[in-house]
């Protein structure tokens, strides 16, 4: 979806743009091939390692990016500490990069024996680990059904506090081992996958960040500018699509059906009426691709 992103995102060569999501910085490079000399890039990721990576990545473009190692919630205090009012684009790909991924120390996949970690930003306290063996079984329950939206995640909650009873649970092989003995046979590895995405979500606050991410955002794109989001899961897509949808309205409904509706001034144009998904063969050629889609708004004149 590389072509599609960059067709939606870059409407000004020599414009400022930011990759909210930076990972291993493949976003990134493309943009900056794209800009012209003027071109500015900020690229933005809570790890560390991406932040090292994709600086490697980079390096010929050194003087068209900035690269940050902050959360991307922060993005308003990011931009003004630049002393940024504008930019003409932001991107975010949401979900684990694949260079997180491949790095077993982070303890992002089920597929490994990894300490249980999950966290976008070392610097910050809570991680899988303090979930999984921290909170009681309603909690848990409710973060597995909530974000992950399995339906066995009372079953599998309860498992784990029986299991973390005799001893805690420390890698991500032993979680996955909890999950399948409770969903077992051909549900097993979706199973695993929503717990794991359920478990990460609440470790990385993902759904509350990407919200505030959003609305801080909106204030600085240039009339002309573009939001561009590719999501992997409808929790994500949701809370996307509904965003937009609301500052695309040229109405605030009164709830009341005495009363008319009150006129606004929309702040978005949706460009996207039905999410972007992959072609057949990238989804052929790239598992991840296949549940990603792609929503894109235009910030109208102020």
């Amino acid at each position: 979806m590389l072509g599609e992103t960059l067709g939606y995102l870059i409407t000004e060569s020599d414009g400022i743009y930011v990759d909210g999501t930076l990972g291993g910085g493949g976003h990134a490079e493309a943009i900056c091939e794209r800009l012209s000399g003027n071109g500015t890039l900020i690229g933005i990721d809570a790890d560390a390692d991406a932040i090292h990576e994709a600086g490697n990545r980079l390096r010929r473009f050194e003087r068209s990016i900035h690269l940050v190692n902050d959360n991307t919630a922060h993005i308003a205090h990011i931009l003004r500490a630049r002393n940024i009012s504008t930019i003409h684009g932001l991107l975010l790909d949401l979900g684990v990069s694949s260079f997180q991924l491949d790095e077993a120390s982070k303890g992002f996949s089920f597929r490994g024996d990894d300490r249980l970690d999950m966290r976008m930003d070392r610097r910050q306290p809570l991680d899988a680990f303090g979930v999984v063996n921290g909170y009681d079984e309603a909690e848990l329950a409710d973060v597995i059904f909530h974000y992950g939206e399995e339906r066995a995640s009372r079953r599998i909650a309860r498992r784990i506090v029986e299991r973390r009873s005799e001893a805690p649970i420390e890698t991500t092989g032993q979680l996955a081992a909890i999950v399948q003995s409770v969903a077992g046979g051909k549900f097993a590895v979706k199973s695993m996958a929503r717990v794991f995405q359920a478990i990460r979500i609440e470790v990385n606050d993902e759904l509350h960040r990407l919200q505030a991410i959003l609305s801080d955002v909106l204030p600085f794109i240039a009339p002309g500018g573009r939001i561009v989001v590719i999501s992997y899961h409808s929790l994500e897509d949701r809370i996307v699509k509904t965003f937009f949808n609301e500052c695309a309205a040229e109405f605030i409904p009164s709830g009341n059906k005495f009363q008319p509706d009150t006129p606004r001034v929309p702040e978005l144009k949706v460009l996207t009426k039905r999410p972007v998904e992959a072609a057949d063969e990238e989804q052929r050629n790239n598992s991840r691709s296949r549940s990603a889609k792609l929503r894109a708004a235009e910030r109208t004149a102020h």
